[in-house]
């Protein structure tokens, strides 16, 4: 915990905050010209220096063709759990089924189950309602349910989870997630 990273690492590890910074003072200036990128960058390298974070190490490998696959999958999820939303808006109003399945996730990371229920959530119709940190299990409200399609909604789960893992998951973690069917 005591090690010290050299100064250049420690400059490049701020590289990512600083154009984040950068590009939401433009776009909270609402014009892009050299002034504003100036400052923009002036800015967010005071904001860096004044207010440094600490580094988290998370173990996490950024993959990119599987970060692209992620990417896929959840922009898929999202036009097809619109649709599933509209019909069940549509189609059944009222009568709409619902239920909350409980989902044990094979990971034992904080980061990667907290994306996993970060991602179940961005589309509509499914969210995590609760996580039990100590199963690591993740208690998921899904709309149109039926009974007997909890297995669907957990397999769903897992294969998102795979996908996670595989984007940004540790080797030990990914050997983990591709050890268990499912």
């Amino acid at each position: 915990m005591g090690e010290r990273m050299p100064k250049h690492q420690r400059l490049l590890r701020r590289v990512p905050l600083v154009v984040w910074l950068t590009a939401v003072w433009v776009l909270l200036w609402g014009s892009f010209d050299v002034g504003t990128l100036f400052f923009g960058v002036l800015v967010a390298l005071l904001v860096t220096l004044l207010f440094p974070l600490p580094m988290i190490r998370t173990g996490m490998v950024l993959r990119p063709l599987p970060l692209l696959r992620l990417v896929g999958y959840l922009a898929w999820d999202l036009v097809i759990s619109t649709l599933r939303v509209a019909w069940q808006a549509v189609w059944h109003r009222r009568s709409a089924k619902a239920g909350i399945v409980a989902s044990t996730l094979r990971t034992d990371s904080d980061h990667l189950i907290a994306i996993v229920a970060s991602a179940v959530s961005l589309a509509p119709g499914k969210f995590v309602l609760q996580i039990d940190r100590a199963n690591r299990t993740c208690y998921v409200y899904a709309l149109g349910l039926r009974p007997g399609e909890e297995d669907s909604v957990r397999r769903e789960m897992w294969f998102l989870e795979r996908l996670v893992v595989d984007a940004v998951g540790s080797a030990g973690q990914r050997e983990l997630v591709r050890g268990d069917a499912g």
